[in-house]
């Protein structure tokens, strides 16, 4: 199962390759990803399939993974309206959604406060 990794980077050339390049070694395939930075550091989301080995990976190379959570992988349309169609499905069955990136292969990826609601919701 794919997991939601949250790597915390500092803000200056060479981290992300560094990132990379440990996860590479490891094998390991990075199937999504969002980074954001912020005050001289980095929030990096990677969806990665095996979250005990990227972790190991990671945190043998000084790069911390601060969370890890389940999140919905959703096959998506690649056409206007589809993310507000997706989205509205979760606010009507209540879920709130705290998080969303795409991924390869027009794949959505949404961490939500209730994995089980918004599940049922799509």
């Amino acid at each position: 199962m794919v997991k939601d990794l949250v790597v915390v980077l500092e803000d200056h050339p060479g981290t992300l390759a560094d990132m990379g390049e440990a996860l590479g070694n490891a094998n390991i395939n990075i199937e999504g990803i969002c980074a954001v930075t912020f005050k001289g550091g980095a929030a990096v989301h990677i969806l990665v399939e095996d979250s005990a080995a990227a972790k190991k990976a990671l945190e043998e190379k000084g790069i911390k993974v601060s969370s890890e959570r389940e999140v919905l992988v959703l096959d998506i349309k690649d056409r206007p309206g589809e993310l507000g169609e997706i989205a509205r499905k979760f606010a009507d069955n209540g879920v709130n959604i705290e998080l969303a990136y795409l991924a390869t292969k027009n794949t959505l990826i949404v961490g939500v406060d209730n994995i089980q609601k918004a599940q049922s919701a799509v």
